[in-house]
């Protein structure tokens, strides 16, 4: 009997409940399969299929991260101006458009062109789909459906590396497209489940004209995007950091890195419910940064560690490690949905979003090479510095995020109904007062 309880509880925090959270989770799932495999098949696919060298395809990635890091905000407004769900549902239609001209592309200036309009696109439809999740569930529930779709998307990109593993077997220019095709018809597959989904009204609209970019001089809240921008590197030194330590400072085998990868999936499958309780409030939110940082400086303690050990002992420190890494991504994840579902206001909920992704974009830029010269680079010591900046930061997470609170938000003047709700989203942990923050469009 208390094994079917523990087998009934671990499916009850992988498959997430009938309704909506379920067909937010699905197409989550659907999306990932197309996007996991292209990703995974998508340098073989750049340099075999299209021709390019090496070094074009990462000047081409690179531009494309910086045009998407400009117009993160602007893009973020439109789905306030037009409608989470329509802003969505356009961008799944353009991606398939673009992934399906991506085989007909030729030369450098075409993959530029392509590659840049996905970055954009990309961009846009992730905010509006995440806004369109915070809109259309009560204050209580948006955190778990976010931490369900999270674990919907491991799921997915699971499927899409296995998938792409056959790709890269057959290794001929028809399956290579047919690889990217395959990603545009999951495209539209997931534009269908976001066309069935419930209608929300849009917010309110602000009588007075604010630009596009006026969410950047809410100084607090933008340094809560920055902050949870750092603590983002967890992804960096997982896929980049990581694998390069245990290539050049242990004698684990190479195979362990691919081992590594896939014990986070299966924990971010099985755990990341479970590690989003209690985040779905202000101070609740600030708590899981600030624990998502604590771990973050643990595993810069654990890892050098690996480098003084042999045989057996190295890969348990290093398992050790990625679990202690892995639960910091997976509390993390769920501070910063948190924050996102809290305290932007309704009616510039997008250019927030948007706002608070600038954060993980900075990190997206200058993370791999400082955390690799820092914690690779060094021989081992610049682990120790590395753990006193996550510590720091997981430190100050909680009196920032209250600090944001207190202040102010764009369009401060709400409806008495929205400010009741913000209020009763908060009643749970917060220290302070509403003062117009997130509310549900409904």
């Amino acid at each position: 009997m208390g094994t079917r309880d523990t087998i009934r509880t671990a499916v009850r925090h992988v498959v997430p409940p009938a309704g909506l959270t379920r067909a937010l989770a699905v197409q989550a799932m659907v999306y990932a399969v197309g996007h996991g495999l292209f990703m995974a098949g998508s340098a073989v696919f750049f340099t075999r299929a299209l021709g390019l060298a090496p070094t074009q395809v990462g000047l081409g990635l690179s531009i494309a991260a910086g045009v998407s890091l400009l117009g993160t905000v602007p893009l973020g407004a439109l789905t306030d101006r037009y409608g989470a769900q329509r802003v969505w549902l356009v961008g799944m239609f353009a991606e398939a458009v673009l992934f399906g001209a991506y085989p007909f592309v030729g030369g450098f200036a075409g993959f530029l062109a392509v590659v840049v309009a996905l970055a954009v696109v990309d961009a846009t439809t992730g905010v509006a789909r995440q806004v369109y999740s915070i809109n259309v569930l009560r204050p209580e529930e948006r955190v778990t459906a976010l931490a369900y779709q999270r674990s919907a998307l491991n799921v997915g990109f699971g499927l899409g590396a296995v998938i792409s593993g056959v790709v890269l077997a057959v290794d001929t220019m028809a399956a290579y497209r047919g690889m990217v095709w395959f990603n545009a018809v999951m495209l539209l597959v997931t534009a269908a489940f976001v066309y069935r989904l419930p209608r929300v009204p849009a917010a309110t609209r602000p009588t007075e004209k604010t630009s596009r970019l006026a969410v950047l001089r809410d100084r607090p809240f933008m340094a809560v995007s920055l902050l949870c921008g750092l603590l983002m590197s967890h992804g960096t030194l997982y896929l980049v950091v990581l694998p390069l330590w245990v290539l050049s400072h242990t004698d684990a085998p190479r195979t362990l890195i691919a081992a590594l990868v896939l014990l986070n999936t299966i924990l971010a499958v099985l755990l990341q419910v479970r590690a989003s309780r209690g985040a779905d409030t202000v101070a609740g939110a600030g708590r899981a940064l600030r624990t998502g940082g604590l771990l973050i400086a643990l595993f810069c303690l654990i890892l050098p560690v690996s480098a003084l050990t042999g045989g057996v002992a190295t890969v348990v420190v290093l398992v050790g490690a990625a679990v202690v890494l892995t639960l910091a991504e997976l509390v993390q994840s769920a501070g910063a949905w948190g924050i996102t579902s809290t305290l932007p206001p309704a009616a510039h909920r997008g250019a927030y979003v948007g706002a608070f992704r600038l954060g993980g974009q900075f990190q997206n830029l200058a993370a791999p090479a400082g955390l690799t010269a820092l914690g690779v680079g060094t021989g081992g010591w610049g682990w120790l510095p590395m753990a006193g900046l996550f510590a720091a930061a997981a430190l100050a997470a909680v009196p920032m995020v209250a600090w944001a609170d207190r202040r102010p938000r764009l369009g401060e003047a709400a409806p008495p109904a929205e400010q009741g709700e913000v209020q009763r989203s908060r009643a749970a942990g917060a220290m302070s007062s509403a003062t117009g923050s997130g509310t549900v469009d409904r």
